[in-house]
């Protein structure tokens, strides 16, 4: 199965960003691709975090989840919709950031809220998501299907999820997952510093296929993210990546080279916690 990471440079205009998700899934499916993602807040990255707020849509209704509907219908794919607000019933100061995955058909699979809010500050740079998301509380793993490709199973997470192993034992207990979503929007200094070791950690210590769309570039806000989306293997190999700048990048799903990697090396067989 084809697969293709979205990388975006968000902007505090929702319609302008709307029409760059639209056009980047096309693109991606021109390219053969039958599973989508979108990198995280694809659809704002505001002058600051209240913007969420007013922003923040109910389940299954919004201008936001429509496109997304729409794009899978359009483009005959999977949709892993990078993330959204979604409102928090009887809190108007929090939202969910909600990551929605969306069948060709355009029917919603999956809804995916963050669990680990992100929190840095290094004297220079500061973040506390808390401030204005409410964590998710449940894993979510489901599985895609194409009729010409078989089958996957597909774990989302969310971008500083990354950083707790125990997430991603979570997903594969009932069945190890061939594919792994982090849609992202990482700083730059984190970055730098920790993106590519711990995607490729996440392949490794779960022989699955990890795509990784992420924000990439210097946003009008002043925000700098970091970039580099990326798909990699299950061998912790990357098959593509996007340095900086808008774009897509492409890679196959291999079940055979699943198989093959945890038939050589049975590491989940061999779990003893």
């Amino acid at each position: 199965m084809k697969i293709a990471a979205v990388q975006m440079v968000s902007t505090p205009d929702v319609g302008r960003n709307l029409d760059a998700a639209r056009r980047l899934i096309a693109r991606a499916a021109a390219e053969g691709a039958l599973l989508i993602a979108l990198p995280e807040y694809f659809c704002l990255l505001g002058t600051n975090d209240r913007d969420k707020l007013s922003l923040a849509e109910r389940p299954g209704d919004g201008p936001i989840q429509q496109m997304l509907a729409q794009a899978a219908r359009d483009s005959g794919a999977w949709i892993v919709g990078g993330t959204l607000p979604m409102r928090v019933e009887g809190d108007a100061e929090h939202v969910r950031n909600a990551c929605c995955v969306y069948a060709p058909d355009g029917a919603p699979a999956a809804r995916y809220d963050k669990i680990h809010l992100f929190g840095f500050d290094n004297g220079s740079e500061r973040y506390d998501e808390a401030r204005v998301l409410e964590a998710g509380d449940g894993v979510v793993a489901l599985e895609v299907r194409a009729a010409a490709a078989g089958r996957l199973r597909l774990g989302l997470s969310i971008c500083y999820d990354l950083r707790f192993p125990e997430l991603y034992r979570a997903l594969g207990k009932d069945a190890p997952c061939d594919l792994i979503a982090v849609p992202s929007a990482f700083t730059h200094t984190t970055g730098q510093a920790h993106w590519e070791l711990l995607l490729r950690t996440r392949a490794v210590e779960n022989q699955a296929y990890v795509i990784a769309p992420a924000q990439g570039g210097l946003h009008e806000n002043g925000r700098r993210t970091w970039g580099h989306s990326m798909i990699v293997d299950p061998w912790g190999k990357v098959l593509a990546c996007l340095p900086d700048g808008e774009g897509v990048v492409t890679a196959d799903v291999d079940p055979s080279k699943i198989a093959a990697v945890r038939r050589q090396l049975p590491a989940l067989a061999h779990r003893r916690l």
